[in-house]
Formats: structure tokens, sequence, C-alpha cells
């Protein structure tokens, strides 16, 4: 769909909206080296549940701006709240990977502006990330051919039929002049801090994590870890076979889960 933009004091955030005017807010927030596309399967089965889905780039990629003065969590959050604003919230936000720990610092941060948050492969910030993937993210961080070998790494059971030409597209994006420095930037983003923040969120939460996702030593652990920061607990939906991106490998399955808790 053709992209709407929100001007900032930093640049220029885009984002894409689908569902009907008068649907509940839903805003989508993608994890680092990918765009909104990410959430393609996602937002139209939200959208074909009723909610008016917003869709966007997260600062640097996609058609959103390069050249920010900061990728870290909380601009990115600033961000979220400003589009959530802009299209006259409250809303839900459905984040993924390092995405949900801005939804958690919104969350936090401005509680009227944000409903209910959906976190998908989300950290607890408690857990060590393994030190040869932080190795690993800094040398793929630096190829957007690299990088795609990552990402075909990261679907452990299946891949979508347009896998391909999404990947392509994604590579393409990332070969503009700023798109690399903003994955470099977010690659060596702090996750810490959010540890303390979740036990501020009071909206209803679902944390969503695949039972294959290879960013954790235990996927199931880790998402009844982030559960249990929460006050009342957060519910989790664990997605059988999938890995970091059940959202895309596994829409329908992954879909239908969210809708049946929400």
């Amino acid at each position: 769909m053709a992209a709407r933009f929100l001007e900032t004091v930093g640049g220029r955030v885009a984002y894409e909206v689908t569902g009907p005017e008068d649907g509940r807010l839903a805003v989508m927030v993608h994890g680092m080296g990918d765009t909104r596309a990410t959430f393609r399967f996602l937002s139209r089965k939200l959208a074909d549940a009723g909610y008016r889905v917003a869709a966007m780039d997260v600062r640097g990629y996609g058609e959103s701006s390069t050249g920010w003065p900061s990728y870290d969590i909380t601009p990115v959050g600033e961000d979220v709240l400003a589009l959530i604003r802009h299209l006259g919230g409250p809303a839900m936000v459905v984040a993924h990977s390092i995405g949900c720990a801005s939804a958690v610092w919104a969350a936090a941060e401005a509680p009227e502006e944000i409903t209910e948050l959906v976190l998908i492969g989300s950290f607890s910030g408690d857990s060590p990330i393994k030190a040869w993937m932080k190795l690993a993210s800094r040398a793929v961080g630096r190829s957007a051919f690299l990088w795609g070998m990552f990402l075909r790494s990261s679907y452990p059971t299946a891949k979508p039929a347009d896998f391909d030409r999404y990947l392509g597209e994604l590579k393409a994006n990332l070969r503009e002049p700023g798109r690399l420095a903003a994955l470099r930037a977010q690659i060596e983003v702090s996750l810490a801090g959010v540890a303390s923040r979740y036990s501020e969120v009071r909206c209803p939460t679902l944390v969503v994590m695949g039972t294959k996702d290879g960013d954790f030593a235990d996927p199931t652990a880790e998402a009844h870890l982030i559960a249990g920061k929460l006050t009342p607990p957060a519910k989790v939906v664990l997605i059988e076979g999938a890995g970091h991106y059940a959202h895309a490998e596994l829409p329908d399955t992954t879909a239908k889960a969210i809708l049946a808790a929400l």
C-alpha cells in the first residue's frame, strides 16, 4: 500500500494504514533490519477482524528517512507515541523483536495512549544475548547480502510463498544510503533498560514466542520470564515450530492465536 508520512523533529516516519476507518487502532512496530512489510500477513488478518492497522517503518528503514541522531529504544518509542497521537489513539501496539522494547517503553511512559501490547519474539532484558550472536550480527550488519542470509536461517520450519520477493525488496532497501547505518546502530543498542520498564506496564499484554526461536537458549522460558514481569502477568502464546519471525513464518497460526487471545 502507498506510504503516508509523519514529519517529526528528527525526520520523517513512513507508515501505511489498512482496515476500516472506524476500527480500533493497532500500530505495528518491526524489529531491526526490517520494514513494515514483515507484517504484511498479520496486518491483513487484523484488518479483516475489524482493526484499523497502521504499520510503520521504524526510523532509518523502509521509506522512513535516514540520518537520525539516535536509533535507541527511547526515540523509537517516541515515534510510536507520535504516530498513535497523530492517528487519534489510543491504540493497541503489536511489536517484534527489538521493536518490543520501544513498545514497552511507550506503554510505561504514556499508559493512556496504549490499550494492549502484543510482543512477538521479545527480550526480557535479563537473559544475556549469546556472545556469538552479537559478533555475527556485527558482521552481517555491514552487508545487505549477509543480512539476507541471516534472515533465511531464521525461518526453521517454513518460508512464506513470497519470501524471495520480500527478501529481495528488503535487501534493495538496505542498500540505500543510510539504511545499513541504522541497522548497525540498532545492533549496538542495549536492551538492559527495558527490564525495569516491564514492571511499569499496566495494560493487558500478550507475549508471542516461536518455540524454535534461535535468538534464545530457551524461547519458552524467555516468554514466561517476560510474562512474569508484568502486573497482571501477561498471557503467553507459543507458536510451535516457529523461529524469530513467527508472524511471517507461520502467519495463519500466529494470527489466529493472537486474535483468540485478544
